[in-house]
């Protein structure tokens, strides 16, 4: 993995939310599943967080197929409510200045 500033559980979590997002609209989510578990190694707990959670952020019909194969990871179910939260949770800016 290359180098960057983050701690490694954190690097782990982007690379792998990466993969899922660049895969988002897959026909056949064998070969991303197989890439996450890969990449993930021993991690399964972050491997969950981050399944259960994009599951939960990005899941409609569009990305259907990913997702049915994501929630087959041992885990994730846990983590889908916090995707949902933050996906309902709206954007976050800074507040407007009035004139």
């Amino acid at each position: 993995m290359p180098r960057s500033g983050l701690d490694p559980d954190t690097a782990l979590d982007v690379r792998l939310s990466a993969i899922c997002s660049r895969n988002r609209y897959t026909t056949d989510a064998a070969a991303v599943i197989d890439e996450l578990r890969h990449i993930a190694g021993e991690r399964a707990d972050i491997l969950a967080r981050v399944a259960g959670s994009w599951v939960g952020y990005y899941g409609d019909d569009h990305t259907r197929t990913l997702c049915k194969a994501l929630l087959e990871i041992p885990g994730v179910i846990d983590w889908v409510t916090l995707g949902r939260a933050r996906r309902d949770a709206g954007s976050h800016g800074a507040p407007a200045v009035r004139p």
